[in-house]
């Protein structure tokens, strides 16, 4: 494709098309009638000038960019690239772009993250989890529409959406309970980050439902990465812990598990159950195939576009809570 460096005007145009600049401009903004040979004139006169309108210039001078600011925690992790696809997909058929940042789990990348966006002039922000404070996250819902996704705040009715990982992460636990299993053992992911804190209660509840000795030697650190799920199973066989089942607070975290297992020639789920959360698109086809708790990640995306541009457009946005949902598959054995 050859590229023009000669920029076309709209003087150009109306030379063009024999019309005057205000008409070229009622066509490229749309705002009053135009006589229709006037118009096909001028559009006809865009296609043979090969006019690229400047869509930001016209949107600015209309007090808005088009554009929705999106600060995800980790940009590449399955769960947060999920969500984007599902923001992305109910952007496509709208006249909004999305513009995203990451904040890459920590605090001052992400308030970082946030102000790049705000310079941007962004018309709107959705944040996908993540560390900002209440007070920054109030103050920004007051500076600019903003939607909240995978975190409870309160006073945010209708601006934030999350599942309930507590009680998920109690039903994944009563699952492995309820096939026999009392020794599970928990990978916990980051410590500072609330979802991993509340499915780690949530096991925890399960436990005492149950009427099941929690049993510390069988939690393992974690960061949400294959890796460190290797790094807890061999931290289980080290200090000599013993365990039929291992839940983890997210899939990768399982995959890693499952890797070390297979390194110890230890069979799945014959010897060792194992229960993840996400529902990672890869889960399905693990072997065996993973059960694990299945948030709707790419809907939470187009709800979150969704809500942001009834608040864009002044529309009364009325956001229900996604519910989590444990899909049994083969990775849980029952035990006598």
């Amino acid at each position: 494709m050859e590229i023009q460096n000669t920029k076309v005007t709209i003087q150009d145009i109306a030379d063009r098309a024999n019309v005057s600049k205000s008409t070229v401009s009622r066509v490229l903004n749309d705002t009053t009638p135009v006589n229709p040979e006037k118009r096909r004139a001028v559009l006809a006169a865009m296609k043979e000038l090969d006019f690229q309108p400047n869509f930001l210039a016209r949107s600015l001078a209309g007090g808005r960019s088009m554009t929705v600011g999106i600060v995800t925690q980790n940009i590449g992790t399955p769960f947060y690239d999920l969500v984007a696809q599902g923001i992305v997909q109910k952007l496509v058929d709208t006249n909004y772009s999305p513009i995203f940042a990451d904040g890459r789990w920590n605090q001052s990348i992400e308030e970082q993250a946030v102000q790049t966006l705000i310079s941007r002039q962004v018309d709107g922000l959705i944040i996908v989890g993540g560390y900002l404070t209440e007070k920054t996250l109030f103050d920004l819902k007051n500076l600019k529409p903003t939607i909240l996704i995978a975190r409870h705040l309160d006073n945010w009715e209708n601006q934030s959406f999350h599942i309930d990982n507590l009680k998920a992460a109690q039903n994944a636990t009563k699952h492995l309970i309820d096939h026999g299993h009392t020794k599970i053992a928990f990978i916990k992911g980051k410590e500072e980050h609330t979802d991993a804190g509340l499915r780690f209660e949530g096991y925890k509840q399960a436990l005492r439902d149950a009427g099941v000795t929690f049993d510390p030697q069988l939690i393992c650190a974690g960061d949400f990465t294959g890796q460190s799920g290797c790094q807890a199973v061999a931290s289980l066989y080290d200090r000599n812990a013993e365990f039929t089942a291992i839940f983890g607070a997210n899939d990768t975290m399982i995959y890693g598990a499952r890797l070390e297992l297979h390194r110890r020639g230890i069979s799945v789920p014959d010897q060792v159950s194992l229960v993840g959360f996400d529902d990672l698109p890869t889960s399905e086809f693990v072997i065996p195939p993973l059960t694990t708790v299945a948030q709707p990640t790419i809907e939470m995306g187009k709800t979150a576009a969704t809500a942001l541009l009834n608040l864009l457009s002044g529309k009364e946005e009325v956001l229900k809570q996604p519910n989590a949902v444990l899909i049994e598959r083969d990775s849980v054995a029952t035990i006598s």
